[in-house]
């Protein structure tokens, strides 16, 4: 099953698993945020997810304890406009510097509440960087044995910047 809102990126998919004859492999027009499956989930695969989508896909990662998780982040804008710049001055003067710390950090927070909830994740290059600036792979394979330490850290990095992080209020702010 795989998931997209957008209408012309569906059909190309469903096309393309028809052609090549998978045919238990189809797409549909939906949001990862909504979507309810009734089976059992063995891998969740995000690329270039923009913004949250990419916490939505992790959450229901998590929920579901996917087996996998392959993500591939996008633009992560949330904490990029949550910094400021007199708390945190050399790392938001330049625009460019402030949007890299910025994915950087949110990569740091999702692999680390992944570990939190019993996965081993490995952060890596996608693609060469000259492809791409948008180049970190976060693998993450469900074991079960909870990193306590993992979540004390992102607990430290929110508090010293201040910041709200979407997988993280998904996680612990549930209603």
């Amino acid at each position: 099953m795989g998931l997209d809102l957008k209408k012309d990126v569906i059909l190309k998919c469903n096309e393309i698993a028809k052609r090549y004859g998978y045919e238990s492999l189809h797409f549909e027009i939906g949001d990862i945020s909504l979507y309810k499956p009734s089976f059992d989930v063995d891998l969740i695969i995000t690329l270039h997810a923009c913004d949250t989508a990419t916490d939505a896909a992790m959450y229901h990662a998590i929920k579901l304890k996917s087996k996998y998780l392959l993500s591939v982040p996008c633009c992560q804008h949330e904490i990029n406009k949550q910094l400021k710049l007199s708390s945190n001055g050399i790392l938001t003067e330049y625009g460019i510097i402030k949007e890299r710390f910025s994915a950087l950090l949110t990569d740091s927070i999702r692999a680390d509440l992944l570990k939190y909830f019993g996965y081993d994740v490995d952060v890596l290059e996608f693609v060469d960087f000259d492809a791409s600036p948008k180049n970190l792979l976060i693998r993450a394979e469900y074991k079960g044995n909870r990193n306590e330490d993992a979540l004390k850290r992102v607990q430290e990095v929110l508090k010293a910047y201040q910041l709200e992080q979407a997988l993280y209020n998904m996680l612990f702010n549930e209603k």
